[in-house]
């Protein structure tokens, strides 16, 4: 299983402590070194688990926006979005729990136009306040079909939001771009004319599952 390499450090962490305080219990025959070796093994496993980046093949179709990330679809209604489509747009918000595939896929081809990084709290990421409050970072994307925002949300356990790409860098549909770190939230704008192919609830697989149907420019 592929691990993705932003979670090098709390893996290493994990199973080194996991490890040193194993060396402490064989040789003081130490209960709580041994307790605490055990809990720090479990947590290595579970960051494994949670930072697993299995390989997946974008479908053909070139006109279909693909959902940026694993997870339940919490959210689907049309807004007005002014930091990079500046009108009207379809909102589509992905709830990633703990238990999902965390890492982030581009949703179509184009070019990164916009960027930007955003402080804020950690509210649940299924709220609908997260949206705007919570600590989260912007890519915009733009294609000649048209202009596309995805908003990487911080959740109540999340404190780092990772997003590679760079104003100016052409991206492919699928492509990993980066991740949120603990249980987190995807917002995925686009032109409200796109026909929406997802509901209320719906499970959806990061670089597999058609968010939208791309209407021609």
């Amino acid at each position: 299983m592929r691990i993705a390499p932003e979670g090098t450090p709390e893996i290493a962490l994990s199973l080194g402590l996991a490890l040193v305080f194993g060396v402490l219990a064989l040789a003081f025959h130490l209960r709580w070194a041994a307790l605490l070796s055990a809990a720090c093994g479990l947590a290595g496993l579970c960051f494994c688990c949670f930072f697993r980046d299995p390989q997946r093949a974008a479908p053909p179709d070139p006109l279909a926006l693909l959902a940026p990330a694993d997870g339940r679809v919490v959210i689907v209604r049309e807004v007005d979005e002014p930091f990079f489509i500046g009108g009207r747009a379809r909102q589509v918000s992905i709830f990633m729990s703990p238990l999902d595939v965390h890492i982030n896929r581009i949703p179509l081809d184009g070019t990164v136009e916009y960027k930007r990084y955003y402080p804020g709290r950690y509210l649940p990421a299924f709220r609908d306040k997260a949206s705007t409050d919570n600590e989260q970072t912007h890519l915009g994307i733009a294609a000649p079909q048209g202009k596309v925002l995805v908003k990487q949300i911080a959740g109540a356990l999340a404190r780092r939001v990772v997003c590679h790409p760079a104003p100016g860098d052409r991206v492919a549909r699928g492509q990993r771009y980066g991740l949120i770190k603990l249980g987190s939230r995807l917002d995925l704008f686009f032109p409200p004319e796109w026909e929406v192919n997802v509901g209320l609830e719906q499970r959806v697989r990061g670089g597999l599952t058609t968010i939208a149907r791309i209407s021609e420019p």
